[in-house]
């Protein structure tokens, strides 16, 4: 990153990205995650710094895992699905984007991991081209 981010600038741009994120450390502890009050995936504030094959359902478990080992082992350094899931009160399924990122520092040492979850609903809708102004 270019320049620096005073906190209080940096926690406002985590809040505002339009894309909800877990992070993890190289040992899949739950470190943090933004907009706590309207996530898709919602945790109890306990989670932090627990392993996170708590927050998953048993089902998806094994290809967390799998994901994770090797994001390790650096075959791998993103992985993308979506699912089409129920929201709050709404009958109509929503298309839900989640895409895991590999955290390395700038030699390849993996740090951690980057869980982003996104509805994508609307921007399956988009066509044509919408310029400013």
């Amino acid at each position: 990153m270019i320049g620096k981010l005073p906190r209080d600038v940096l926690e406002a741009v985590l809040e505002t990205v339009p894309v909800e994120f877990s992070v993890l450390d190289a040992d899949d502890k739950v470190l943090a995650w933004n907009k706590h009050e309207t996530r898709i995936f919602k945790r109890p504030g306990a989670v932090v710094g627990r392993d996170v094959r708590n927050c998953h359902p048993e089902k998806s478990l094994h290809k967390v895992e799998q994901i994770l080992s090797e994001m390790k082992s650096e075959e791998r350094d993103r992985a993308r699905f979506w699912i089409d899931m129920q929201i709050g009160n709404t009958s109509e399924k929503q298309k839900i984007l989640i895409e895991y990122y590999a955290l390395r520092d700038p030699t390849g040492k993996y740090l951690g991991c980057l869980e982003a979850s996104q509805n994508i609903s609307d921007l399956q809708k988009i066509t044509g081209e919408k310029r400013l102004l």
